[in-house]
């Protein structure tokens, strides 16, 4: 069973997030979608209680804090990618790809979204 459950984040414009998560999301495997008008909800394919969610509303007074969302990939190349993505869909404040000190092969990404939230997709081989 996956631990994870689900993520509820705050967004300042929930337009611009949701152009952003749409390409960011699906290449992480959350690729189906639950949207309503106040939340916007991507979901991976796996079976419950396995599924993992990932959720966005908008609150107009959203400001970023220091917390960091990681999404761990398989592989170095998969780092470069979805760096790429999230370059490309108007990520900020990019940092890497690049090898990181925090164990051997640690190669990760560092980025915020629109709204400032600041995301990490990383590798980290056994």
């Amino acid at each position: 069973m996956n631990p994870f459950g689900h993520i509820d984040l705050r967004v300042a414009d929930l337009d611009v997030a949701v152009a952003f998560y749409d390409a960011l999301l699906p290449a992480l495997g959350f690729t189906d979608r639950f949207h309503g008008d106040a939340w916007k909800v991507w979901a991976t394919t796996d079976p419950a209680p396995s599924t993992a969610y990932f959720a966005i509303t908008e609150e107009k007074s959203h400001v970023a804090n220091g917390n960091r969302i990681a999404f761990s990939v398989a592989s170095p190349s998969e780092v470069d990618r979805l760096a790429d993505i999230a370059l490309h869909e108007g990520a900020a404040d990019m940092s890497g790809p690049k090898p990181m000190p925090y164990g051997p092969g640690y190669y990760a990404a560092f980025f915020a979204d629109p709204s400032g939230n600041r995301l990490e997709v990383y590798v980290r081989p056994e």
